[in-house]
Parts: C-alpha cells; structure tokens; sequence
C-alpha cells in the first residue's frame, strides 16, 4: 500500500478535518483498511470507522483479521453492531462468528435479525471443511416461466442483498436447481423471451457436504465465478462465490507448507502466533523426526566393525544421504503437487512409478559416473569408487519411488499427502541410503 495514503490519512485524523478525512476515505480500497488501523490506535480506529458509510463499513470489517475485528466489536455500539450484521453475507457472518470468542458472539448474535440468525445456526451445523461451511445463501433466484423482463425486475429488487448477479438460479416451485442463466444471456435476450428458453441446464454444481477443497478446484477446471451448492434433494441452498473458492484455496496451499515444512498447521498469521504455539505446532514433529532418525544411527552401530575395518567408508555417508534426500524431495514435489491438481490419482500409482524410475536410472548412472570419476582423481581407489556409485544409483531409484508411493499412499489413506514431503521422506530416505551403502561394502570388502 502507498505509504503517502497512510500518512495522509494519520494526517487527517490528528488535525481532526472530518469532512475532509470522509471524502478522502471514500477513495481508498476496502483491502487497504487493515493497514491503515495498524498505524492508529483504539479510539482513532474507532473514529475513522465510524465515518465509512454503512455499506463501505462492513467490507472493511470483512476484511480485518479476527483480533482486529474482536477489538473493533468492544469499541461499537449495539446500533452499530447492528448495521454490520445487516450488511454482512451470510457466509462472512458465520466465518467471524466461528472466529469471535464466546462472550463477543453473544453480543453479535443479539444485534443480528432473528431470520439472520436462523440460517447463521444452520451453517454452523455443517461439517468442517465441506462445502456448505463456506457458501453464501444470499443469491439470485428466478422463476422457469418469468419473461425476461420480469427477471430484470426481481433483479433490482434483489441485487443489494445478493452476492452476486452475474449468475441468477432459475429453481423450480419446491426449490430444485433446474438451471443458470448470466446476465449476458438475459441481456441479449428479446424482453418477452422466457427464462426457460435461455438458461444453461448443464450445471456445475457441488453438495453442501462434499469437501471445500474439491469444491474449489471446479472454479480452476470450469473457469466459473460462482458455483451453486444444492442439498441431498438437489434443492438450492447457497453459492460459493471465487473469492470463497480463492480464501479456500490459500488456506490449503497455507496447510500444504506447513505439512510439508514438518509442522501442524494454524490460521493465525506468523506474527500474532505466540512462542509457546509456535513451539507447539513444531515440536511434535520434532521429536517425530528425531525418534524416526535414530533408525538410522542404530544401523550405523550394526554395521560398526566394518567402519573400524574401512573409516573411509563413513566420509561418503552425508554425500549419499543428502544426493537421496534431495531426489526423493523433488519426486514428492512433482507427486504432490499433481495430486494436488487431480493431474495425478492414486490409480495411477503403477504408472507414476515406472516413470519416476525411469528418471531414477538416467539420474543415478550421470551422477554415479561423476561420482567415480571424483574418487578416483581424490584416492585412487577404483573400487571404493564402485562401490560408492552402485549405492548412488540404488539410492537414486529407492528415493525417488519413497517420493512416489509415499505421497499417493497418504492420498490413498484419506489423509494430506503433503505429509510426506521432504522431512519425513528424508528421514525415510536417510535408514535406506545407509542400509543399501553397508549391504554393498561388505559384500564387495568382504567385511
């Protein structure tokens, strides 16, 4: 955000040149809001707020994060807690009910309409992470046997109260989707033409309990801006809008990272988390990881008479160790990321792998080679070089099927295949590579 619009605001507010401040806040983005409250305090925040237009005011509010919201609700009136909620979505009402602590939501919930709080209770009831948890049933609807002038007219008596009209759902009397019909169509159409006769009865559509995240890959596949969510009887009973579907979408990518750094996955930004949940969501991994490590140090010990025979051996074990790390985390990159995009299923598990193994050997033999010729030059001794190379392919291939299987075996389990990104897969990765280098010496030393 441009710094002079944050000074000027600060600016406008210390001199207390309201009229001046109201027309210049008319002209600053919503989304810029949150930024701007950073540089003030409670009672500024308060006055600037107050200055925004009703409408103006609840989508700077959709747009603070949760403790700024909270902090914002204990300095407003009821009134004006009640002209927030009026102007709020459903689905922005329920997200900050589900993020406001109990004694806030009790204040929010009695300035909110009674039919307002019917249909906030109703969305509650959704599992987590489906689709009925982010959809909106704030939309257009419109009758099959309306002409299109009468659907202009149930328009402009709706459009302030819904999400969007680009879309309009034409339902039938007991509410089933029987089709879509855009603006586009309604405005190219002769005023008399039904809507029957124009809509789009070829509907993407999701239920309310089928996962948010699957939801959201429709807007990508369909390239579609709204996607409506209808009930087991195929009755409409909200939209999920693409700003929805993109909040879902950074919200996995968010979970992803976090998964695949090894730790377990929060909504708070990194700022506002604190040490102690910070340490938490770490630690468990941590120590995951560390107990999982020592498998590898107890092979090591196994294998301990034949390091006192031939100490060079051990040299080589981290450049081994970190080549088949490295390979198994861009396998599970690649793998992971297709699952992702419903480019790879589990199904396809067989031909993922012959790919992947494939790779492996043109991989392996090209760093085996500079790998030989390296030891060589650096100790002349061939064998030791051989050695070390046959473990630099058989590593390669083992590591990157690990990349493979791990992740679509996590899918296959319902679980989040992000899991089996590169820390637990180089721990894995880690025990193998030194089991398969020791296997080899010994036979080929005779240890």
């Amino acid at each position: 955000m441009n710094e002079e619009i944050i000074e000027e605001v600060v600016n406008l507010v210390e001199n207390k040149k309201i009229k001046q401040l109201r027309e210049f806040l008319d002209t600053i983005n919503e989304a810029d809001f949150p930024t701007i409250f950073e540089e003030l305090d409670d009672e500024k925040t308060i006055m600037v707020y107050r200055l925004l237009s009703k409408g103006k005011a609840a989508e700077v509010f959709v747009e603070l994060e949760s403790d700024d919201q909270e902090r914002l609700i204990n300095c407003l009136t009821d009134k004006e807690i009640k002209n927030v909620m009026n102007e709020l979505y459903m689905d922005d009402a329920v997200d900050l009910i589900e993020e406001m602590p109990s004694n806030v939501v009790k204040r929010i919930l009695a300035n909110t309409k009674l039919e307002d709080r019917k249909i906030i209770n109703e969305l509650l009831k959704y599992p987590e992470d489906t689709a009925g948890t982010v959809m909106t049933t704030e939309f257009m609807d419109l009758k099959e046997n309306m002409t299109v002038e009468e659907a202009f007219q149930r328009i402009k008596k709706k459009a302030l109260k819904s999400e969007t009209v680009y879309n309009c759902y034409v339902l039938s009397t007991d509410r089933k989707l029987l089709g879509i019909v855009d603006i586009k169509a309604l405005l190219i159409a002769e005023r008399d033409t039904l809507v029957k006769d124009i809509m789009e009865t070829n509907i993407i559509k999701a239920q309310t309990i089928d996962d948010k995240e699957e939801t959201a890959k429709l807007f990508d596949k369909y390239d579609v801006v709204a996607v409506p969510v209808v009930d087991k009887e195929d009755r409409l009973v909200g939209i999920i809008t693409i700003d929805d579907a993109i909040d879902v979408m950074q919200e996995e990518a968010s979970e992803d990272f976090e998964l695949m750094a090894a730790m377990s996955p929060t909504d708070e930004s990194y700022f506002k988390t604190s040490v102690f949940s910070h340490a938490k969501n770490r630690i468990v991994w941590l120590l995951v990881l560390m107990i999982s490590a020592m498998l590898t140090g107890a092979i090591i010990e196994h294998f301990e008479a034949s390091i006192a025979t031939l100490p060079i051996l051990v040299s080589f074990i981290p450049m081994l160790m970190g080549t088949g790390g490295n390979c198994g985390a861009q396998s599970s990159t690649l793998i992971i990321r297709g699952l992702a995009t419903d480019e790879i299923s589990p199904k396809d598990w067989l031909k993922a792998v012959w790919k992947e193994i494939r790779v492996a050997v043109v991989v392996g033999i090209v760093l085996a080679i500079a790998n030989t010729l390296r030891i060589v030059i650096q100790y002349r001794e061939l064998k030791i070089a051989l050695v070390v190379s046959a473990t630099m392919v058989c590593t390669v291939i083992v590591s990157k099927i690990l990349g493979c299987l791990l992740p679509i075996g996590a899918k296959k389990l319902k679980m989040d295949p992000a899991i089996m990104a590169a820390p637990l897969l180089t721990t894995v990765v880690d025990a193998t590579t030194v089991l398969i280098f020791f296997t080899i010496a010994t036979s080929a030393f005779n240890l």
